[in-house]
């Protein structure tokens, strides 16, 4: 064997070796993105169920509201019928039974005195003592659900990013492949330099990608 055919041999043995350890270091990417990738789309789903649940707290308790609303109306307009009546004891009898997030409202509206002050609130439910605490529990639970509706958008966003980065990965395995199956060492290196290139690209950018490792 001339001079020439070793180098040549050498030459092609060392991408022949190179085109290995792509292929290895890329079949171990390809499996790790793909395992995020199955990661976030868990994360979805988790973060989804934590949405629907908010959503369904947030209905239940301004339901809740709703009802009590309309019961502090109706024993409210009781009274004020009864007390414009005169009827002492009627009125004593309803407010007696107010709600006892409902009172402290009555009794506010009562201090601003409606009947002598033109600028008393028209009602009690206008003021600011008037606070249901279902109507709170229905705001913060809506909130909860947004919040969880971003983690939905953001954790889609990372499962994609992962199930890109599968794609890449095999792109550079395919190439490093392909390598191998070249005659001509010029177009085996450029070959196979294509798939180090893809290869070590998706690694960078992979590497700033975050991890789910939680069960």
């Amino acid at each position: 064997m001339t001079t020439e055919q070793s180098r040549a041999t050498s030459r092609l043995q060392r991408l022949e070796l190179a085109a290995t350890i792509v292929l290895a270091l890329a079949t171990v990417a390809t499996a790790w993105s793909g395992f995020e990738a199955t990661r976030w789309g868990q994360e979805v789903t988790k973060a989804t169920a934590a949405v629907n649940s908010a959503r369904s707290a947030a209905t239940r308790a301004d339901g809740l509201a709703n009802t009590q609303s309309q019961v502090d109306v109706a024993t409210f307009s009781s009274w004020a019928d009864a007390y414009a009546r005169g009827e002492t004891t009627l009125s004593d009898f309803y407010f007696a039974r107010f709600r006892a997030e409902f009172k402290p409202a009555v009794e506010a509206w009562i201090a601003t005195m409606p009947l002598q002050n033109p600028d008393a609130p028209l009602t009690p439910f206008a003021m600011e003592e008037y606070v249901l605490e279902a109507r709170q529990e229905a705001e913060r639970q809506d909130q909860i659900a947004s919040e969880n509706a971003a983690k939905v958008r953001v954790n889609i966003q990372r499962q994609s990013n992962y199930v890109l980065a599968v794609v890449l990965f095999a792109t550079a395995l395919f190439f490093a492949g392909a390598s191998n199956r070249v005659s001509q060492p010029g177009l085996r290196l450029f070959v196979l330099g294509m798939g180090c290139v893809v290869f070590l690209g998706t690694l960078a950018w992979v590497a700033t990608l975050p991890v789910s490792l939680s069960v």
